[in-house]
């Protein structure tokens, strides 16, 4: 059966890239779970998916602005802090798999460090839209496993993970159908599909031998296949 990640955790339940979130999807069961990472003005890893405070806390300005202390006083939602990506990992680990999406170059080499420092290397994977970051990564780290990030549909979805050096490719489901994932498995390139949260939408991708789908709903989404 296909693999189902949480999205930002579980965020049609709890405050997005929260441990809440986090811990509510791991407990629905998602064998993955995704987060972004921004830098803050100390150096360190935080998990945000914006690249601004205001949506998401009760915080206003630039991450990048902000120490970790001083964000750590923010409200994330319901209470909760925004969490360091460590914080996240040892959630997570032996409990699912870990896929970090890279939101801003500038963080590249302090998420290559974490990597490193930490040996997370089976347990965690790294994603982008920025796709000449993952080859410079994985060029300087051969363990890394990278994913790259698309929303449309190119001629050759493959080659451009390839030209990447990355092993997966992690796409908008709309544009995704039965013979791009064969060719991309052809080629030795998994390939997920982010966000279905319908499981009347979910149907005809059960039939696509995809990796992983990504949903911001794993509750519903999990107890439809657990129905099949």
């Amino acid at each position: 059966m296909v693999k189902i990640m949480g999205h930002r955790g579980a965020p049609a339940y709890e405050p997005e890239n929260t441990l809440r979130s986090i811990r509510r999807a791991l407990k629905m069961g998602v064998a993955a779970v995704e987060v972004d990472v921004q830098l803050t003005r100390d150096g360190l890893l935080v998990v945000i998916h914006d690249d601004t405070l205001d949506r998401t806390t009760n915080g206003h300005g630039a991450v990048k602005d902000f120490t970790f202390a001083e964000l750590r006083a923010l409200d994330a939602g319901k209470g909760e802090p925004i969490p360091s990506l460590k914080e996240v990992v040892d959630l997570i680990k032996g409990r699912a798999h870990l896929v970090v999406e890279l939101k801003q170059p500038e963080a590249a080499p302090a998420l290559l460090q974490f990597f490193q420092d930490h040996l997370i290397f089976d347990a965690a994977q790294v994603i982008s839209f920025w796709h000449p970051v993952l080859k410079t990564l994985k060029e300087q780290e051969p363990r890394l496993r990278t994913g790259v990030l698309m929303v449309g549909c190119p001629a050759d979805p493959a080659g451009l993970a390839l030209a990447a050096r990355a092993e997966t490719l992690v796409l908008n489901y709309r544009y995704v159908n039965r013979e791009l994932v064969d060719a991309a498995h052809r080629q030795g390139i998994r390939v997920i599909v982010w966000n279905i949260d319908d499981p009347e939408i979910l149907k005809p991708y059960l039939a696509m031998n995809l990796d992983a789908i990504g949903t911001n709903r794993p509750q519903e989404i999990i107890n439809y296949l657990n129905r099949l």
